[in-house]
């Protein structure tokens, strides 16, 4: 199996967990990403410590307390596809606790260090989310920026993709390795994918033309990839529509990206 694929478990720990990337599993530096399923009325706890917090309320509906405050009714969607996504932020030394509502919730915990204190603990209601559409034809997808450039963090962008079945996303191929703005930002990033019907699968390619790495991943629902460095992109097979929600944190809060010049045509 590829190192840069993540298998979500298939059944929840105590605590909720289903899929788990620290720094430390994925041999980087600034991205840890998890995935909690919750039953009604379970709970899961987590300490931020020195890292910001970004929680994505994936489906169903989850109450979230912390020092900051109580964030009542986060979420309401019975799938990604259902509507745009709520999420909350909270900065470094918080401690938080996540309750679902009735029918069970799924929530994204999305983490990135915060040295200099991160940003206002706040709510990222969908509601505020301007849809973009990008690209065309079998390239064009559909942007759901949850906490990108627009809204305050340190580290941690964070965005939802919905790829049509048939189409391709995160296309032409582009990369985000090096440290050179404004041409390109270094940026680790992770892809945690749902797909409808989920007995399906997608596929994604990861490659660096400098160095060995040159992957091609099937992916199934819930799977995690890891994007350490070089041009990736991703296709929805016939049948099957794919979400994918991206992470990505680097060494500067910019997302400036370079397309593989032997695709860059197809724009």
């Amino acid at each position: 199996m590829s190192e840069l694929l993540v298998h979500a478990a298939s059944a929840p720990a105590e605590d909720g967990t289903i899929l788990s990337v620290t720094p430390e599993s994925a041999g980087w530096e600034y991205i840890g990403f998890e995935v909690v399923s919750l039953a009604a009325g379970a709970t899961a706890e987590r300490a931020c410590g020195a890292r910001e917090l970004c929680a994505v309320v994936i489906s169903g509906v989850v109450h979230v307390a912390s020092e900051h405050g109580e964030w009542m009714d986060l979420g309401g969607r019975s799938d990604p596809w259902a509507g745009k996504p709520d999420a909350g932020y909270l900065p470094p030394g918080s401690h938080v606790a996540f309750r679902a509502a009735d029918g069970g919730a799924e929530v994204a915990l999305c983490w990135a260090p915060a040295p200099g204190g991160g940003a206002e603990p706040r709510v990222l209601p969908g509601e505020e989310i301007s849809v973009e559409v990008r690209g065309r034809g079998v390239h064009e997808r559909h942007i759901r920026p949850i906490l990108m450039a627009d809204r305050a963090a340190e580290s941690l962008l964070v965005v939802e993709v919905l790829t049509p079945e048939g189409h391709w996303s995160s296309y032409p191929p582009h990369k985000h390795d090096h440290d050179d703005p404004p041409r390109q930002s270094r940026l680790e990033e992770t892809y945690y994918n749902r797909i409808k019907p989920p007995r399906g699968f997608g596929l994604m390619r990861v490659y660096a033309c400098d160095t060995a790495l040159d992957e091609a991943i099937a992916f199934r629902d819930r799977d995690c990839v890891l994007v350490p460095r070089g041009y990736h992109t991703v296709s929805a097979p016939p049948g099957y529509e794919v979400y994918y929600l991206n992470v990505m944190a680097g060494p500067a809060r910019v997302w400036a990206i370079a397309n593989d010049p032997d695709h860059e045509w197809t724009l």
